[in-house]
C-alpha cells in the first residue's frame, strides 16, 4: 500500500517529469513560452510552473497541450519527449484533402469555361 508521502513524492516527480516534456516539445518547435502560454489562455508563469512541475496539472490542460503540440497526451507522459514527432491529426489530413479537392474544381471550372468559350466562337464563326 503507498503511503501519502509517497503518494505526495510520486506526483511531484510525475509533474515534474510531464513538464520536462512539455518544455523539450516546445524547444523542438522553436516556440517561446509566451507562445504556448497564449495559445492556452494562461500566463506566462503560470506557464512556466507547469514546465518546471510546480503546478498540479490537470487532465484537460494536458489534453489542450497535446493538441497544440500535435501529440497525444500519452507523449506527453513518455519518458522520450525527444523522439516525440508531431502526429498527423485526422483533422489535418482531411483539411489536405479538401484542399486538393477545391484546387481540382478550380481547375475544372477553368476548363469549362474555356471549352464554353471555345463553342461559343465556333457557333458564332459558323453564323457569319
Amino acid at each position: 500500500m503507498i503511503t501519502m508521502a509517497e503518494n505526495v513524492n510520486l506526483k511531484k516527480k510525475t509533474n515534474k517529469s510531464v513538464g520536462k516534456n512539455i518544455r523539450t516539445i516546445r524547444h523542438q518547435r522553436n516556440w517561446s513560452q509566451e507562445e504556448v502560454a497564449n495559445r492556452l489562455g494562461i500566463s506566462i508563469p503560470a506557464f512556466s510552473k507547469i514546465e518546471t512541475g510546480v503546478t498540479d496539472i490537470n487532465l484537460s490542460r494536458l489534453e489542450q497541450i497535446a493538441t497544440i503540440y500535435e501529440v497525444s497526451v500519452v507523449n506527453l507522459f513518455a519518458l522520450d519527449a525527444e523522439e516525440t514527432a508531431p502526429q498527423t491529426s485526422h483533422l489535418t489530413i482531411a483539411q489536405k484533402k479538401i484542399s486538393e479537392r477545391e484546387t481540382e474544381i478550380a481547375n475544372l471550372q477553368r476548363k469549362v469555361i474555356l471549352l464554353y468559350e471555345e463553342l461559343r466562337n465556333r457557333t458564332t464563326a459558323a453564323l457569319v
